[in-house]
């Protein structure tokens, strides 16, 4: 199916949402047709964030809006859909389009199969009526579920197209890019040479990809680093669980521009307790990449003056291989708690493996790790 025939079908005049690589096609429409307009289309920091936008959309003008999200952002969305939106409470109508990853069924990451069994289960207990999309679902059987979707829409009530692998195409191509020159996989090295066998938690998508085939192809284990393979937006407090659990440590966080708007939250905690052994380094492109390329607001984000405003007695910005060396020699050796801000590019090597261990092995070296320690 068409993506732009699904919104034709659809009707709305209000997008929002957190891009996935399984609505490639729909958010590569969005981008071409709106860009990032503020009355039509915005990309939000987290799912939940979304539907508080398009609730306000709704109370605004009165119109239907859409939500576009991967399956795993149904957990952000849980509590606005039962305390917000649902008919008993404000009654407010929202069109959900979810990108389905861990299908059963079909091969996906370890992240993914527990989420893929329990997205369908997770839409029926919030009361939300859904519809399968896949390769072979017809425009006209799409229509048809829509006319039905209307009644409930007009009750107040939220429904969902949950859309399978492939389901969704786009003729056109969009090319993400900026205008800087750092490759993340290359910034990555330069962490792990200054690191050593210090304990390392890398945020989910290509960063703990990149991290894992750099050790592979210096030779090393992997027993010092945990890949946070999902729960996007979580890695910087599991480091900070990990610091606060070994004081005597120092403890490198690798972070990424959106994972980090995810949850900025929990920065404001990181700079409260401020652990004097970790260093959060978030590496900022501007983009969802893993997903995709689609843009951040963190190209016009100041990291450095949150991260001091939340109580980090350090930060810094750097767009230079020069100036990320002197960094992360100057906060291994510092006693207090640093940020490093990497300026990146958009891109990554074509044939990027993924790790060849399980998550729960990696979970097993990494605590044994820190148990020698």
């Amino acid at each position: 199916m068409k993506a732009e025939k699904l919104l034709e079908i659809i009707g709305a005049e209000f997008y929002t949402g957190v891009p996935d690589s399984q609505l490639k096609a729909l958010c590569d429409y969005l981008m071409n047709t709106y860009g990032i307009d503020s009355r039509h289309h915005m990309i939000a920091a987290n799912e939940g964030n979304c539907v508080g936008l398009a609730a306000g959309y709704h109370l605004a003008t009165g119109k239907t809006p859409v939500v576009y999200m991967q399956n795993s952002g149904e957990g952000n969305i849980i509590n606005p859909v039962a305390s917000l939106l649902n008919d008993k409470v404000y009654a407010i109508p929202m069109v959900f389009v979810i990108g389905w990853r861990g299908e059963p069924g079909v091969h996906d990451e370890p992240q993914h199969i527990y989420q893929g069994e329990v997205t369908v289960k997770l839409l029926d207990d919030m009361d939300v009526a859904s519809f399968v999309i896949g390769k072979d679902t017809t425009d006209a059987e799409v229509a048809e579920k829509m006319e039905s979707f209307r009644a409930l829409l007009s009750k107040g009530k939220q429904v969902a197209f949950v859309i399978r692998k492939g389901a969704l195409s786009y003729d056109e191509k969009v090319v993400y890019k900026n205008g800087f020159d750092m490759k993340r996989e290359e910034i990555i090295r330069h962490i792990a040479a200054v690191t050593g066998d210090d304990p390392v938690v890398s945020t989910t998508g290509k960063a703990s990809r990149e991290l894992f085939e750099i050790r592979e192809a210096n030779g090393q284990g992997h027993q010092c680093d945990f890949l946070t393979v999902g729960s996007m937006g979580h890695s910087s407090s599991i480091a900070l669980g990990v610091a606060l659990g070994k004081p005597e440590l120092k403890v490198w966080c690798i972070d990424g521009d959106g994972a980090m708007l995810m949850h900025m939250g929990s920065m404001a905690v990181l700079g409260a307790n401020a652990p004097k052994n970790l260093v959060h380094i978030v590496i900022n492109n501007g983009a969802h990449e893993t997903v995709g390329g689609m843009p951040t607001v963190a190209s016009r984000t100041d990291i450095v003056a949150v991260a001091k405003a939340c109580g980090y007695p350090n930060a810094v910005c750097v767009d230079s291989f020069d100036a990320l060396d002197r960094e992360l020699n100057a906060a291994k050796q510092r006693d207090e708690l640093s940020l490093i801000e990497v300026k990146c590019s958009i891109g990554a090597r074509a044939d990027l493996g993924r790790p060849t261990t399980t998550a729960l092995e990696n979970k097993e070296n990494f605590m044994r790790h820190l148990a020698a320690k």
